[in-house]
């Protein structure tokens, strides 16, 4: 309380006597005396004992980390189902914030920008319909596309390699990968000699590399593994 550490918000409580309020321990209001001093470990307890709510730091609010993580959640939903390029202006409108402010939370949270995050949801999208489907061309619907040609220039561009070899499992592909760390976790970065042909992501390493998946059930066996670091 002395040092207004924000790191103890959320832990407890405390309440003024001679006030009538309680609030977070990083609340920038003048100390009060020790004896007119209460603890409580949450907003409710404070209530039930007769004291509403500091003004300053709203205790009964939920911190801003956690506010703007459930907005930015509530955006990534909104970009997963839509057919549309979004703009960063709609995008930070429907977080309620600023479009500056909005793209640096959402990096800080995701880990990626907003455009980054959309063209690897429909990245995704395609990798998924081609793993599902029966054929090609029923995969070509089921990612959303209109055209054949579009579906190709865009899947040869992502999965670095034509979309029957990829729903081969990488048949007769030499598939190089490296695994590292990022912000969420581990994540795994598959190349093919015509470029990026898959990105994984998850908490076990050991789990990215295992030929159950998909993209290397049937890859050359004279593909290698390099450990890399991401930042």
């Amino acid at each position: 309380m002395v040092d207004r550490d924000s790191k103890a918000d959320g832990k407890f409580f405390y309440s003024v006597k001679t006030t009538g309020v309680y609030c977070r321990p990083s609340c920038g209001a003048r100390l009060a005396r020790p004896e007119n001093v209460q603890y409580h470990l949450s907003c409710e307890d404070a209530e039930k004992a007769g004291f509403r709510a500091c003004k300053r730091c709203k205790p009964d609010r939920i911190g801003l980390a956690a506010e703007n993580s459930l907005k930015i959640a509530k955006v990534c939903r909104l970009i997963e189902r839509s057919e549309q390029v979004l703009t960063l202006k709609h995008l930070a409108k429907q977080a309620e914030m600023s479009p500056f402010h909005f793209h640096r939370t959402f990096k800080s949270i995701t880990g990626l920008t907003p455009t980054a995050y959309a063209k690897a949801h429909r990245n995704q999208r395609v990798r998924a319909s081609l793993e599902r489907s029966t054929t090609v061309t029923d995969a070509i619907y089921d990612a959303g596309f209109n055209s054949s040609g579009r579906f190709y220039e865009t899947t040869n561009r992502v999965l670095g390699m034509t979309p029957t070899k990829f729903r081969e499992g990488g048949s007769d592909t030499d598939i190089f990968f490296a695994i590292g760390k990022a912000s969420l976790g581990s994540i795994l970065v598959a190349q093919s000699n015509k470029g990026v042909c898959s990105i994984l992501m998850g908490e076990d390493p050991e789990a990215l590399r295992r030929p159950t998946q998909p993209i290397f059930q049937r890859r050359n066996r004279r593909s290698s593994t390099v450990q890399a670091k991401t930042d």
